[in-house]
This record gives C-alpha cells, sequence and structure tokens, in this order.
C-alpha cells in the first residue's frame, strides 16, 4: 500500500491490518510518560489543507509527531495558492522540500488522485469534496470493534445528510468490506443519485431502522454545501431525523451512537444524546483517530504490520 486515497482501495486483510497496528500502538503507548515512538524518525510528512480543519489536521499532526516525524502543516490562505500557484506546482514545491508523505484536504473531489500521479511519496486522503474521508471510516470501524468486539455481521444505520458526506460513502465502502451490513436513512432529498448501486439498503423511516441498529451513525447536516433547500425547517428535520432521548430508547440495550463532528448540537443530535456516558462514543472517536492516523502513518512509511 502506498497511498491511501479511496476506502474502496482497502482489502479485508489490509483494513484489519491497520486497525490491528493501531491496537498495537496504544498498548505501546499506553502508560509512557513521553507519548513518542522513534518509529518515523527522520521523515518528514507535510499536512496539506485547502478546506478549514481542526480536528482532521490536528489529529494528524499529533499521529505524525508521536512517531516522531518532522511535520510541516500548509494552510491554502496566505500562501503561493492564494497568488495563483497551482495544486501540481505547490506539490512539486513541497516534494522538493524533501517530503515523504502528504496529508491532503481538498474542496474538490478527486484532487489526492491527482496529487498521487505527481509526487513520489505517498498520498493521504484527508477529506475531498463531497467524495471520501478513508482515514474517519477507519477510525468509527476501530471505535466499533474496540466497543462491541467486532465488525463482521454488525447492523450499522449510517443517518442524515448522506448527499454532502464523504464519511458516508468512505464508511459505506469500508464497512461492508468488513462484512458489516449498512442501513443509509435519510430523507429523499438528501441521498446522492446512483445511491441504489452502493452495497447498502436505504430507508427513509429512522423509527423502524433504529430497533435493528447495533450502531448508529449520525451525519451533520451541512448547510454550507446547501444552495437550495433539502427540507422544508430545521425543526421539521429534526423531528424527522433528529435522534433525541426519546429516539435513542428504541436502540436495542448494547447498541452505540456515533458522529464524525462537529455537531449541529439540537438538530441532527440532541445534547442530551451526545454527551451519554453509556452509548455515545464520540470524544472516543477523536482519541482513536490518533491511533488510526498513526497506524496508517506507519505501515505507509514505517514498514509491515505490526
Amino acid at each position: 500500500m502506498k497511498h491511501l486515497l479511496s476506502a474502496g482501495d482497502l482489502s479485508r486483510d489490509e483494513a484489519l491490518a491497520v486497525l490491528d497496528t493501531a491496537e498495537r500502538l496504544d498498548e505501546a503507548m499506553a502508560g509512557r510518560e513521553v507519548k513518542k515512538l522513534p518509529t518515523l524518525r527522520g521523515r518528514t510528512v507535510v499536512n496539506l489543507f485547502f478546506e478549514d480543519s481542526t480536528r482532521t489536521r490536528t489529529s494528524f499532526e499529533l499521529a505524525a509527531k508521536r512517531l516522531s516525524a518532522d511535520v510541516v502543516n500548509f494552510s491554502a490562505k496566505g500562501s503561493s495558492v492564494s497568488k495563483g500557484e497551482s495544486l501540481k506546482d505547490t506539490a512539486l514545491t513541497l516534494e522538493a522540500m524533501g517530503s515523504d508523505a502528504v496529508v491532503i484536504r481538498h474542496p474538490m473531489s478527486g484532487a489526492p488522485h491527482r496529487l498521487a500521479n505527481w509526487v513520489r511519496g505517498s498520498v493521504l486522503n484527508a477529506g475531498d469534496g463531497t467524495h471520501e474521508h478513508p482515514t474517519q471510516a477507519l477510525l468509527d470501524a476501530y471505535t466499533m470493534r474496540r466497543r462491541l468486539g467486532r465488525l463482521d455481521g454488525l447492523r450499522v444505520a449510517i443517518v442524515g445528510d448522506v448527499l454532502h458526506s464523504r464519511v458516508a460513502r468512505s464508511n459505506v465502502l469500508l464497512l461492508h468490506t468488513l462484512g458489516a451490513e449498512v442501513t443509509l436513512v435519510a430523507p429523499p432529498t438528501l441521498l446522492p443519485v446512483g445511491v441504489e448501486v452502493w452495497p447498502a439498503a436505504v430507508t427513509y423511516d429512522l423509527d423502524a431502522a433504529l430497533p435493528k441498529a447495533d450502531v448508529v451513525m449520525m451525519l451533520r447536516v451541512q448547510r454550507e454545501r446547501m444552495g437550495q433547500a433539502y427540507f422544508p425547517s430545521a425543526r421539521e428535520y429534526s423531528r424527522r431525523y433528529g435522534l433525541d432521548r426519546t429516539r435513542m430508547g428504541l436502540l436495542p440495550d448494547e447498541a452505540i451512537v456515533m458522529h464524525p463532528g462537529p455537531m449541529n448540537r439540537g438538530m441532527e443530535i440532541a445534547a442530551e444524546v451526545a454527551d451519554d456516558p453509556r452509548r455515545s462514543t464520540i470524544v472516543e472517536q477523536v482519541s482513536n483517530g490518533v491511533s488510526v492516523r498513526m497506524a496508517v502513518l506507519y505501515l505507509l512509511l514505517g514498514g509491515g504490520p505490526a
């Protein structure tokens, strides 16, 4: 594996190798006063972010630093990109400075694939347009396996703005590879054209889907990407597709609630559900994100499965 561009590029063995490596790295870091491993000493990782991001950029930065890599953070704002420099020229400039891996987030779907043709090092897709976000899917799978002990046969409901969600697409591809059964729950206006060929069931009825779910993953309503009205009002959306405490009571006893963040509290998820200590894994997902990104960087730049 040289690049990580799509969750669909991962075989079952490759995906499990990432999760197993993340587990080993967590064990290796446990109890350490100084949370660093020397694995990538002397290697350089560039975070190339053309979209605002706090959670993902910080997570990749922390992951690389915990493996002792040198990290360069590059933001399009205030750079030569704002003067008209192309993605290719930016990438070649950074590579000439000695980068071994480029982590890229870009508003255009397919940008990481283009970049992989221009640079010699590894390219990691940290989110491209509405296309994919493969490390988010890997950390979600890691969180499910840690909480529920398995992925094969797990019933996962992904709820909300599927149309604009790169997280949903990557999760559907990865969870299908790992043997889980995925159901997409959304209003018809928030489902993409061609969703019927995705390896997932589709329903518009959240109340009917919840009692059958081992995992319910709420998606953020991405109003910044909406140029038109996709539902009558925020109140109506919340009434039909929001997860509140009453609805959470429809879930099986062991079921968990996930959200990739950032959240619209009170819209797709109620604050009391997001903060529920027994079912909500939202904080764990953030922590597990660092472990999984360490595993991906290790496997791309450091060596074989731990």
